[in-house]
């Protein structure tokens, strides 16, 4: 079972619970007007069969898999007023090209070989794009790629409530030059996308099944860069990333978490204006954004 956030012209953003391909409209129904709500429901599972059960079936998924447009309906990113979290070093290949990137590169070595994982703060809502919405490379920098990643949706206590797509834009040039400008090789406007939907995980759940990850970016509607990886392949389980996540550290509504990537592009790639950036997970869904380059 999956949500969705969307945006209905004359009513704006609202959640849905996505069934057997349609949406059941929470807020319309008055069960739930937030992601924050849901994240936070003392059972949100129950809250999604309930809806199933108890609101007629809506509009298709497939209807609102669109460009945001101010008079068209729309799926947005499944975020409201959670931060977004990510943890670096992760997978094998990220180590790897991490260390060929940067200046001093025994950093990423002892990360990924530490106890304590890497985490940072990645974004924002407002700085989080949807489905077919655009993500954007810095103008200040001359290598930037897509990261294809699996995200946890997490409440406010840190229980995994379910899964969604993400891709965590990186500047790879900025970040190599020099480690302490990871914030701003991270975080921009257009930096990160979420979605399509979060996926639902059964209650009581502590650590992810295995999924596929694929990658794909086309530039004049080509291939240029194809990449698959698995959950499998991740050194460090979600607990133990969930669990640093929240050491010192509090998320009122909630929070979501990237948890790396496994998909490096070749060194010579970079992102372009006018490219397409497909992320798929197994079980979860597709995520499509074009590409802009920023205006700062």
């Amino acid at each position: 079972m999956q949500v969705c956030r969307f945006y209905q012209p004359g009513s704006g953003p609202c959640v849905g619970v996505v069934h057997a391909g349609r949406i059941h409209d929470l807020t319309r129904a008055g069960l739930c007007d937030s992601i924050r709500s849901f994240l936070n429901h003392p059972d949100p599972l129950r809250l999604a069969r309930t809806a199933v059960e108890t609101v007629p079936a809506g509009a298709p998924l497939e209807r609102l898999d669109q460009p945001p447009r101010p008079e068209l309906p729309h799926l947005l990113a499944p975020i409201d007023r959670q931060e977004v979290w990510a943890s670096g070093v992760t997978y094998i290949p990220s180590r790897d090209a991490r260390v060929r990137e940067a200046v001093d590169s025994d950093f990423y070595t002892r990360v990924y070989q530490a106890d304590r994982p890497e985490l940072f703060l990645k974004s924002t809502p407002h700085r989080t794009a949807g489905p077919n919405a655009a993500i954007t490379i810095r103008a200040d920098s001359h290598w930037n790629v897509p990261e294809a990643e699996l995200t946890v949706a997490l409440s406010a206590d840190l229980h995994i409530v379910g899964y969604t797509v993400g891709n965590d834009v990186s500047s790879r040039s900025i970040e190599g030059e020099n480690p302490l400008y990871l914030p701003q090789a991270k975080i921009w406007v257009g930096s990160c996308a979420l979605g399509p939907v979060i996926t639902l995980a059964e209650p009581g759940t502590v650590d992810l099944p295995t999924m596929a990850i694929h990658l794909t970016v086309w530039r004049d509607g080509q291939p240029v860069v194809e990449g698959r990886t698995s959950t499998a392949e991740m050194k460090r389980r979600v607990a133990e990333l969930v669990s640093y996540l929240g050491r010192a550290n509090a998320f009122p509504d909630g929070a979501f978490l990237l948890t790396g990537t496994g998909i490096v592009p070749p060194d010579d790639f970079t992102l372009q204006p006018g490219d397409v950036v497909d992320v798929e997970i197994s079980g979860i869904g597709h995520l499509r954004n074009t590409v802009e380059r920023s205006r700062g």
